[in-house]
């Protein structure tokens, strides 16, 4: 790794005046003075840099910012810091009581060593781990190239969904059930202002702009993410798929929040496809199919097929068709409180 200069910011204020440029923009800047990028557990940055892919000349810490790191509750919902750290967020018990599907997907990330250092912010910041954009050698899209290798390559983990010029699939699997509670994020800029956006329209995907996962703005930080509050009776899973059972990423997940009204019926429900999409992919066809029914396991099963309806997936990833539409259906019946029959 190359030198740099570090800086411990001590207010919001502080860290987006000093912040001159997203990861996104330094790892494509020609310049060392646009190389100036902010760090909160720094995995994702430190894995970048070992790769070769980032060089910033200056690094703003977080870590040292207070306010950040707190979780609290009111009428209007739930506040999670930025900083809260991913072994926070999957054990705090307002996350587990109400947002329980969140939970299990902060608990399902990374290695217990890694959730005691990854932030949330960090978490959904993070840039792709599809290996050709983590080759230093694969000039991709993503980096400003011309095309995604990965259409014509070793593409089994990469999207069946929304890949249009770029192949990965979202890193983030708290993401996944983040976008299940319509989550927004909060955004200061050095003036003191602040923006809040939807998650789902925060996180962009490749039609919007092939180099960058989001909409943060140099001199943005990101300080929460807010959660509504949940009506009394709502339950959320959430599932995931992986080739060993613990410390890997996903080949699929998902996230299903299921409200019921008095009578049985599916009133309200989301259904979120992680690892299939360059973003958290709203099955919005498996809702549908929810939406007004009782819950049964005809029901669940068609939401699961309905879920992978319209997938395009690649030479070697078709594979995560059934495990998507299992998950989904699991998931659903799990949410509703109905058991699983085997044939």
């Amino acid at each position: 790794m190359d030198r740099f200069t570090w800086q411990s910011a001590r207010t919001v204020a502080e860290a987006a005046s000093a912040g001159k440029c997203t990861v996104a923009e330094a790892m494509r800047a020609d310049t060392d003075a646009d190389r100036v990028v902010m760090k909160a557990g720094g995995i994702d940055l430190l894995d970048l840099m070992k790769e070769g892919l980032l060089r910033p000349t200056r690094v703003i810490n977080l870590r040292d910012i207070p306010g950040l790191d707190t979780i609290t509750e009111d009428a209007a919902g739930t506040r999670i810091g930025a900083l809260v750290t991913l072994e926070q967020l999957a054990a705090h018990s307002i996350s587990r009581q109400r947002y329980t599907a969140l939970a299990d997907a902060a608990a399902s990330s990374a290695t217990p060593q890694i959730r005691h250092v990854a932030t949330l912010g960090g978490n959904l910041l993070q840039r792709p781990r599809c290996w050709y954009f983590r080759s230093a050698a694969h000039h991709c899209a993503r980096k400003g190239g011309e095309h995604c290798f990965a259409f014509a390559g070793e593409n089994q983990y990469h999207a069946v969904f929304g890949h249009d010029g770029c192949a990965i699939v979202h890193p983030s699997t708290v993401a996944t059930a983040l976008v299940a509670f319509n989550a927004r994020v909060e955004l200061a800029n050095a003036q003191g202002g602040t923006r809040t956006v939807a998650l789902e329209a925060f996180l962009v995907g490749p039609e919007v702009d092939v180099t960058r996962e989001t909409d943060l703005r140099a001199g943005e930080v990101m300080t929460a993410v807010l959660l509504p509050p949940m009506p009394a009776g709502v339950r959320s899973v959430f599932l995931k798929q992986a080739e060993r059972l613990s410390s890997d990423w996903s080949i699929a997940d998902v996230a299903v929040v299921l409200q019921r009204a008095a009578d049985g019926r599916c009133q309200n429900v989301s259904v979120v496809l992680g690892a299939a999409a360059p973003v958290p992919w709203r099955a919005q066809k498996a809702e549908a199919a929810l939406t007004g029914r009782l819950i049964d396991a005809a029901v669940a099963n068609a939401a699961g097929e309905a879920a992978i309806a319209g997938a395009e997936p690649l030479r070697r990833n078709a594979y995560k068709l059934p495990i998507l539409a299992t998950l989904v259906r699991r998931a659903v019946l799990t949410a509703a409180d109905v058991r699983e029959t085997v044939p």
